[in-house]
């Protein structure tokens, strides 16, 4: 990892069961990210990609823009926090990707997003 260029990133999910269906195999997922610039250089984050797969093994990959509408820059130290969300058609599933960021000194990178599950409460035992 270089020291220059060190973004890390922090997610917990919630299911929101009052939006589910469990009948029409419809479950709704929230994510709570927070993107921390722990490196020595300012970077911005640019674009997003995700791959979220269900338990069924399904995959379905996000790319875009930004995060909620917002390219935020991150100075040493800074941290950025937002909440998205996401459906699946099973009861769990994961979500995992990167953020691609460019510093100030116009290195490009990728912030990694550690795999993530995104489970129903008890789904899993």
């Amino acid at each position: 990892m270089n020291e220059q260029h060190n973004i890390t990133v922090d997610v917990t999910s919630t299911h929101i069961s009052e939006q589910s269906d469990a009948q029409a195999e419809r479950f709704v997922f929230t994510y709570t990210v927070t993107i921390r610039n722990q490196g020595l250089m300012p970077a911005r984050l640019l674009t997003r990609h995700w791959i979220i797969t269900n338990a069924d093994g399904k995959t379905q990959e996000v790319r875009g823009d930004g995060v909620v509408g917002e390219q935020p820059n991150l100075k040493p130290g800074d941290s950025f926090q937002y909440t998205s969300g996401t459906m699946l058609e099973t009861p769990v599933g994961s979500m995992h990707g990167s953020y691609q960021m460019v510093a100030d000194d116009g290195t490009a990178f990728d912030a990694e997003i550690k795999p993530f599950t995104l489970s129903v409460p008890n789904a899993l035992h």
